[in-house]
């Protein structure tokens, strides 16, 4: 646990439904597959969860010992099955060193690290890994590992994944668990084993935050920015951002760049906002993260039309997770920032396509630009693209998003650069023609 994340110091009342709900869960060491929209919160819900001094006695048990091990696959740099076992079993470790193990456990557990690494099998590390969480089990500790993004490793899967998590549960009596996220369910993203799967991890939908929950993310960010906004502006801010952490965090950012304006009504913070590109691009994710039963399903609901119960029933992942609300008389699309950006992109799309760049494809050209032929990490696209947005965190879909904006706006413009795709470093920009 560190309390020096921010959402260490939140009231343990935060989003009480789903910590009590994921809390026994883990009392009974059943894992979990927590799901919802991208960028809706979860991680920030889990940093409240893993972090919080208070969270095992108040939601899982006054008289047991537990070890929480985050393995956050954002910090993969290559997406395969060994780097990740790896990650696994380092992210044991850490968690170890700060736990109430004795010394001689903590050495032996770092020493199977060591003894894996410089080894580089696959099967001693996956069995290193067996080691370390059985001894943690011995010493009556529950481990519970959480896979944030798991997502990202949906394309390094073999049929023996599996097998190896449930033989790293079995070893240890069933006393170790896991807490998967991502944007969709184990069985979507896995469909090769979609009927253990649903014995293997329970589903838990993470919906939009409510405006209590809003208000403590909201308290924590505006101290942080040094800036006020009215009451009325503040309630404003909530509807429309409604429940979207993403979407809540980027409003704050670009109403601190734009302080000197003195926005003073409803209206105009919504233009402000929606006229940002940064909102646009979250909204395509949103989009985007959809499949085209749901698309279908959405963009009518976000012009008033109803819904066929048939329709409703192929996409309820979109009720599920909070895409569409049941309104007092006809389901609407959860923020007004998405329901825009969906009245607008069947105009966009009939409108001849501008090949000026925006100011983050300017950016991204310009960083690419200056180091023609070299491989621009992605690391360093962020830091100079996105800076506002290093303590968050910016998707790989928004990234890949933006080089795709700027290819096709290069060949439109008939440039002599072409991007080129770097696998799991980045890209570089190299001459297309004389």
């Amino acid at each position: 646990m560190d309390p020096h994340v921010t959402e260490a110091s939140y009231p343990i009342s935060f989003r009480h439904e789903e910590a009590k709900k994921l809390g026994e869960y883990i009392k009974q060491r059943q894992s979990v597959s927590l799901v919802g929209m991208k960028r809706v919160g979860i991680s920030n819900f889990l940093r409240f969860f893993l972090n919080h001094k208070e969270i095992v006695t108040t939601y899982i048990s006054t008289d047991q010992k537990h070890l929480f091990i985050p393995v956050d696959l954002n910090d993969l740099i290559e997406r395969e099955i060994y780097p990740f076992w790896t990650l696994v079993l380092k992210r044991i470790v850490d968690a170890s060193e700060a736990s109430t193990l004795s010394d001689e456990s903590k050495k032996k557990i770092n020493a199977l690290f060591l003894t894996s690494i410089q080894s580089q099998d696959l099967f001693l590390l996956i069995d290193s890994i067996r080691r370390a969480l059985s001894l943690i089990a011995e010493n009556d500790i529950f481990p519970t590992l959480f896979f944030l993004r798991f997502d990202r490793l949906k394309d390094a899967f073999n049929p023996s994944f599996f097998d190896n998590l449930e033989g790293l549960r079995d070893a240890t009596h069933e006393r170790a668990s896991y807490v998967f996220t991502s944007f969709r369910s184990l069985d979507s993203l896995f469909p090769d084993v979609k009927n253990r799967l649903t014995v293997f991890a329970q589903v838990m939908a993470v919906r939009p935050a409510n405006d209590e929950d809003m208000d403590i993310i909201y308290d924590s960010y505006k101290k942080r920015y040094n800036f006020e906004l009215s009451s009325e502006l503040e309630k404003a801010l909530f509807r429309v951002v409604n429940g979207n952490v993403q979407y809540l965090q980027l409003a704050l950012i670009i109403l601190n760049e734009k302080k000197e304006q003195k926005i003073s009504s409803k209206q105009k913070l919504l233009e402000v906002l929606l006229n940002d590109e940064r909102i646009t691009l979250e909204s395509e994710e949103l989009w985007e993260s959809l499949t085209k039963e749901e698309k279908q399903v959405l963009l009518p609901v976000a012009k008033g039309q109803g819904v066929h119960s048939d329709e409703k029933a192929k996409a309820m992942y979109l009720w599920d997770t909070g895409f569409i609300w049941e309104g007092e008389k006809s389901p609407t699309v959860f923020s007004p920032l998405l329901e825009h950006y969906l009245l607008s992109k069947d105009k966009e799309d009939k409108k001849p396509q501008l090949v000026d760049l925006t100011r983050k494809e300017h950016l991204l050209f310009r960083l690419l630009e200056s180091q023609v032929g070299e491989i621009c990490e992605r690391e360093k696209i962020i830091e100079v693209v996105w800076p506002e947005y290093q303590e968050f965190g910016v998707s790989d879909w928004a990234i890949d998003r933006l080089v795709a904006r700027v290819r096709v706006k290069l060949r439109q413009q008939n440039s002599p650069y072409e991007i080129v795709t770097v696998r799991t470093r980045g890209y570089k920009l190299s001459i297309a023609k004389e």
